[in-house]
């Protein structure tokens, strides 16, 4: 510290901070899908320091935390490749997909082997099975199943014996792609969701219905809702036998029911009541006694957990800290489960009971709490772009108690670029975010058009313009905040993964001169080698964002920053897991091969064992300390953390 404990200046982007990536590596833990039971409470929980394995943890309102599954196992389903729903609670019994084999186990109340349900597959997770639910006389686990053998992979819903190994029945076939199979209360119906090439489910799906027998299987299917041109998500019965589910046909994800043939809705507001279903068996709405029902609504900047009113329409929303939740609210009677976080408190698993108002906190994503002063509150920004058009991003300036910049100078600029690209940011404590903004730098989390949260509007703006529209948003976010002197306009990095590796490389490609350097996560160089080179899911996706295959073979090739490589003018890192079968390898070694051919300085570092996204402690710590030195040697300065060198080609 400075004379009178005044923070002592130093160049942006060496201050000292205590946010270290072995922090943000080890320290952090992700949580998802929590079921809460009476005086219970179960949850999903990614640990990066155990290789990134996945654990079922139950908790008792007054007891320990302790682990359900095994340490052996991993309860992960790679149906879809991106999973969710890979576990279903029902008593203390534990039905869940194991990471390894892709069998779906049955695990017992202080049982130390779980029993696997499902044969052996012809091939190592070959049959891959996600989504559970129990038929209500406990007999059946009604399921999505994905079969890889030859060709495309078969989706379909499947019934296995909820009681023992026995062989799948199946319940639903012939489309592309299900989801939600779903009982209703008395076992007599089943909902389910059914989508076909090219959509993706926020594109356009149906709601079907069909009679379900004791021995599981259905009768002819009824067609409830939904199309090629609008969007169901998360159907769901209550407790009295009503079909919920949520539909963008006025252009808003907003709630409705279907009452003796009819639909209707419940709540039509201009805002969003869904997301996009990118994993199954995600949940925005809960039901309540005496037919409320519980619901996250609002915007990707700013959601709220509210108590719907069916027969008024009337929201009320409850008195909670949180700004951000994680798409998994689930319910128990008057208890509401979910993941909760603010700008300033890191992601929970909470239990709130509706009927007295109390709350508790199970866990947190983070060990050790993170001083506040060093903590950057982010403001949402909403900033012009092409067309006349408003765009909308998350801006985090510098923050470190300690340290100040140098009089005169502003901080240098990281643009943020979502994966997805139909995802969103929100105003969430992130604490790979901190580690930038105590070290120096601005961060701007951009929403860019394609982005969910804001509309179907919104969200198809990027409908035929990928790589042209988020490019520009970002562009224009990054302009935006250098115009009005907030950040230095000279030293600006782009960053991103999956989707936003795209969105980066795209604008270091096509927009030399406004970015000083990027940082490339498992990112798409090439969109004509990535047609056939990516999983079902997405297979047909690039249709809806640039065009038919091969029809628009050349908005394909102009798109691609492999092809033009020539025109960046800024030094490139950039990372990739070797295992991805989303974005494989040979995108990065594509983008590579396009560099080093027109000596433009780059560095890349593959990581053995990682998938579509980092989960191994040791992956996120390296990573990250070596986008910092990159950034260090390219704008300029001397990072105060100790890091292993990068080896930076042609620099």
């Amino acid at each position: 510290m400075g004379k009178g404990n005044s923070p002592t200046a130093t160049r942006y982007g060496a201050w000292e901070s205590p946010i270290t990536a072995q922090m943000v590596a080890a320290g952090q833990i992700g949580l998802s899908e929590p079921h809460p039971e009476s005086g219970a409470i179960f949850w999903l929980e990614l640990r990066p320091s155990e290789g990134g394995r996945y654990v079922v943890v139950r908790a008792t309102d007054d007891g320990p935390v302790h682990d359900v599954t095994p340490a052996r196992t991993n309860v992960r389903t790679r149906v879809h490749e991106y999973g969710g729903g890979a576990f279903l609670v029902h008593g203390e019994t534990v039905f869940f997909s194991n990471f390894e084999d892709q069998r779906i186990y049955r695990l017992e109340a202080g049982a130390l082997d779980p029993r696997p349900l499902t044969p052996e597959p012809p091939a190592p997770s070959a049959y891959r099975y996600a989504d559970p639910r129990l038929t209500p006389d406990g007999r059946w686990l009604v399921c999505v199943r994905e079969r890889h053998g030859g060709g495309e992979p078969v989706n379909e819903i499947v019934a296995i014996p909820a009681g023992d190994s026995g062989d799948a029945r199946i319940v639903a076939s012939g489309h592309d792609f299900f989801s939600n199979p779903r009982p209703s209360p008395d076992g007599s119906l089943l909902a389910w969701l059914a989508w076909d090439h090219p959509n993706m489910p926020w594109d356009g799906c149906e709601l079907w219905v069909a009679e379900l027998s004791e021995d599981a299987s259905v009768g002819a299917p009824r067609h409830v809702a939904g199309g090629s041109q609008e969007s169901i998500f998360q159907p769901d019965w209550s407790p009295d036998g009503v079909l919920h589910f949520v539909s963008d046909r006025t252009g808003w994800w907003n709630l409705y029911r279907e009452v003796e043939g009819r639909v209707e809705p419940i709540a039509p507001r201009e805002e969003e009541f869904g997301v996009p279903a990118w994993q199954f068996d995600m949940s925005t709405y809960a039901f309540l006694p005496e037919g409320r029902i519980a619901c996250l609504h609002g915007f990707a900047h700013r959601t709220r957990l509210g108590i719907l009113d069916p027969a008024t329409g009337r929201i009320e929303d409850l008195d909670l800290p949180y700004t951000a939740y994680r798409s998994s609210l689930e319910s128990h009677w008057s208890r509401l489960a979910f993941v909760g976080a603010s700008a300033t408190e890191p992601a929970g698993v909470v239990v709130v009971d509706t009927a007295d108002g109390t709350r508790k906190v199970f866990r947190r994503v983070l060990g050790p709490e993170v001083d506040p002063e060093f903590v950057s509150v982010p403001r949402p920004i909403e900033f012009p772009t092409e067309d006349g058009l408003t765009a909308h991003a998350l801006f985090y300036p510098p923050a470190n108690r300690k340290v100040t910049g140098p009089r005169g100078e502003r901080p240098p600029l990281i643009v943020l670029s979502h994966g997805g690209p139909t995802a969103h940011v929100t105003p969430e404590f992130v604490l790979s975010n901190q580690f930038w903004t105590s070290r120096g730098f601005a961060v701007v989390d951009v929403n860019y058009g394609g982005s969910s949260g804001y509309g179907r509007e919104y969200r198809q703006r990027l409908n035929g313009n990928w790589g042209v529209v988020d490019v520009a948003d970002c562009v224009n976010a990054a302009k935006w905040l250098a115009g009005r002197g907030e950040v230095d306009g000279r030293r600006i990095a782009i960053r991103g993964g999956s989707a936003g590796g795209y969105c980066t490389l795209c604008a270091l490609t096509f927009f030399p001169g406004v970015f000083g350097a990027g940082a490339s996560y498992f990112g798409i160089g090439d969109l004509e080698t990535f047609v056939n080179d990516t999983h079902k899911f997405e297979s047909r996706y690039l249709e809806t964002l640039v065009g038919p295959y091969p029809e628009a073979k050349e908005v394909y090739r102009e798109r691609s920053p492999a092809n033009f490589a020539d025109q960046i003018a800024c030094p490139v890192i950039l990372f990739q897991g070797l295992e991805d079968l989303v974005v494989p390898p040979s995108q990065a070694e594509g983008m590579i091969r396009a560099l080093e051919a027109k000596v433009i300085p780059y560095a890349y570092i593959p990581f053995e064992g990682e998938q579509h996204g980092f989960r191994k402690a040791e992956t996120i710590r390296r990573s990250l300390e070596a986008e910092l030195f990159f950034y260090g040697k390219v704008f300029g300065f001397e990072p105060a953390d100790s890091i292993e060198p990068v080896d930076i080609k042609n620099l």
